[in-house]
């Protein structure tokens, strides 16, 4: 029987459908995206694959993503490790305050400038902040 003759099977095409649009669409944007991302492409070459996609979509992201899978996935993972650096980096300065205090302290201890009770209260000082 037809999709068409069952509500039901209409309602599952529709949803088929919809879902291969909004797949189409993310891929779509994904390929642009590492395209412009792209370091090693100049700006001619952009422009080509960017012409490529849009003329024949089909096509130009098929064959976009048959010659550059390697390339998107390292690109993706560099963007990753940057993304998670950069957290890291701030992470570091943002809480850092503290963790700089209590070393800044330690090297007073052991140069013997502070004793162990003056230690003991920066580093509660620096804990408390």
């Amino acid at each position: 029987m037809l999709a068409s003759d069952y509500p039901f099977w209409d309602v599952m095409w529709t949803m088929l459908v919809f879902f291969a649009w909004v797949i189409w669409f993310t891929l779509l944007f994904r390929i642009f995206g590492d395209i412009f991302r792209r370091q090693d492409t100049s700006g001619f070459g952009k422009v080509a694959w960017s012409i490529f996609v849009i003329i024949l979509p089909f096509l130009g992201v098929f064959i976009y993503l048959i010659a550059n899978s390697q390339g998107m996935a390292e690109r993706d993972l560099a963007h990753a490790q940057a993304a998670r650096g950069q957290m890291d980096e701030y992470i570091r300065t943002t809480a850092g305050g503290s963790a700089a205090e209590i070393e800044k302290a330690k090297q007073l201890l052991d140069s013997g400038a502070i004793s162990q009770g003056e230690y003991d209260k920066l580093k509660a000082q620096a804990l408390a902040t």
